[in-house]
């Protein structure tokens, strides 16, 4: 029970450093500027089309590290991982722009995003409008949110949101209940996170565990843990559209070179559809 308390005290203090941090960035940069800056920026890549091909479709994580894992790489350079993961076979990227927990940037996501020509997700702690638009202003084409953390008025704004500008959200789920108000809320991309963010223990099977009750007309993401491909064949057997993998190819020396044997090995254990 001490670890679970610990653990929910982390995520906790990471949602109130993001909105401190969020209304300290609206003091700096008023939403009028921040929506014209929005307007300028290149048009959405088509984030759910990117998940819906056939065969094994892993939006590739590019994270410089972790509350419980600490710095992954010491050598982070996005633009290079970025086009490194594009060529092993990325469907999509996903950037963590949290700075104080994940060591991440916006700047990072920029970057990354210029050099490739995949889809890229925001992955941050989106709790509040402001953070759409910013997300939109950076150029992002898909952003992640976590119904954990989220009311089902707000889930339901912030989803709407991003669509009136071009992005639909990735929201993440855990549990039964979290999946029944995702789905509720009109959530069109749904990610099952096999960490437990109250332990930050993984298990697959939470995935195998809710495929069942994801819509048909939804796009089913397993998230965390993913580091075999007999573990991608199990889950696309199961049900699930695309993977979100990232400390498996953050720890690698070359990850794109890691995320193609893992893709070969996916469908040598069982041919995609």
């Amino acid at each position: 029970m001490e670890i679970v308390s610990r653990e929910k005290s982390i995520l906790g203090r990471i949602v109130e450093a993001r909105r401190e941090s969020i209304a300290h960035r609206k003091r700096v940069l008023p939403d009028v500027a921040l929506k014209i800056a929005a307007g300028k920026v290149a048009a959405p890549r088509d984030f759910p089309g990117a998940l819906e091909r056939s065969g094994y479709n892993v939006i590739a994580e590019l994270k410089k590290g972790s509350p419980s894992r600490g710095v992954l790489r010491a050598e982070y350079a996005p633009e290079a991982l970025a086009t490194s993961l594009e060529r092993g076979g990325a469907a999509a990227l996903s950037v963590l722009t949290e700075e104080e927990f994940f060591f991440g940037s916006l700047a990072d996501l920029k970057e990354a995003r210029k050099a490739v020509q995949i889809p890229v997700l925001r992955k941050d702690f989106i709790v509040d409008p402001w953070q759409v638009w910013e997300t939109r202003a950076v150029g992002a084409d898909a952003f992640l949110l976590i119904a954990a953390i989220l009311s089902d008025a707000e889930l339901r704004e912030l989803l709407e949101l991003g669509r009136t500008l071009g992005m639909e959200a990735l929201v993440e789920v855990h549990s039964r209940e979290e999946l029944g108000r995702t789905v509720a809320a009109g959530a069109r991309i749904i990610g099952v996170n096999n960490r437990d963010l109250r332990d930050f223990q993984v298990r697959i099977e939470t995935s195998l565990e809710l495929v069942e009750a994801i819509p048909e007309e939804c796009i089913a993401v397993s998230e965390s843990g993913l580091r075999t491909g007999e573990d991608l064949a199990r889950l696309r057997s199961a049900g699930f559209d695309a993977f979100l993998i990232g400390e498996r190819l953050m720890e690698a020396a070359d990850p794109g070179d890691e995320l193609r044997g893992l893709l070969g090995a996916a469908g040598a254990a069982r041919p995609a559809d």
